[in-house]
């Protein structure tokens, strides 16, 4: 997986070039991932106009679309999959640490409260096992994963807020089902750190100014191998291999995981 050099949108990276299994490797080009669109400017950003996207999933919630809404080019498709509709619900409207991580890093005394002493690596653990088996996550991943095997998507680009736990744990089914081994799927789903870490720098600055625990900011704002790890066992424990997962708890028939082999690998 590569980053691609755009100006106007956070954390965008190609699929394309990540190892697979027989030398092979991701075609580039089809699928990408990033954070939100809310500055997109293609006009102003070459490396964003020479994709020619045709089609954008938003894996946000509707508050977080509602405060930052895409900006999409003109003839681009935009599908929304909210990944954490049932985890916002069965929370009484409160989201979590993935959805609202400006809130979060806004007020250090209560994040310590709610997060210090390694409850936010635990809310995030949460999260991540609720991507495998919430209805609306499954939901969202199906879509993903039907987009991208369906050729008359075209160039598609899915994407959260940060780029980095919903979006993440789609890069990693894919990846899965094209073939990566294990190494490769941490190493690929750990790389979005420095851009990640990058585009919330001013937010982690003001927090640890204000005196707030920066192993906090960086449990929020960064991803790290227990977060994944959550979710693969919780595939290997409902399911027992990711091909069970995606054909029983996402409901993605063999033919369209063939479809998506076929189309980038």
């Amino acid at each position: 997986m590569t980053a691609t050099p755009a100006t106007t949108v956070a954390n965008l990276r190609d699929l394309g070039g990540t190892p697979l299994s027989g030398g092979r490797t991701v075609r580039p080009g089809l699928v990408l991932r990033s954070g939100q669109l809310d500055r997109l400017d293609v006009a102003a950003d070459p490396a964003v106009a020479a994709l020619g996207l045709r089609t954008v999933i938003d894996f946000r919630t509707d508050a977080e679309r509602a405060d930052h809404p895409d900006r999409i080019p003109a003839g681009v498709r935009l599908l929304v999959a909210d990944v954490l509709a049932d985890k916002m619900n069965a929370g009484a409207g409160r989201a979590p640490a993935a959805a609202q991580l400006k809130d979060l890093l806004s007020d250090p005394v209560v994040a310590e409260e709610h997060l210090g002493g390694g409850k936010a690596q635990a809310l995030f653990g949460d999260v991540y096992r609720s991507f495998v088996h919430s209805a609306s996550a499954q939901a969202a991943y199906r879509l993903l994963l039907t987009e991208a095997a369906d050729p008359d998507a075209g160039p598609l680009l899915f994407h959260c807020t940060a780029g980095k736990d919903r979006t993440g744990w789609g890069a990693t089914v894919i990846l899965s089902l094209l073939g990566a081994d294990d190494d490769t799927l941490m190493a690929e789903y750990l790389s979005v750190n420095p851009a990640v870490k990058q585009a919330f720098a001013p937010m982690i600055e003001g927090f640890t100014a204000a005196g707030g625990d920066p192993d906090i900011a960086l449990a929020l704002i960064g991803v790290f191998p227990s977060y994944l790890e959550s979710a693969l066992a919780e595939v290997d424990t409902r399911y027992g291999s990711m091909d069970k997962y995606v054909r029983e708890g996402l409901g993605v028939p063999d033919e369209t995981v063939e479809a998506l082999r076929s189309r980038l690998a």
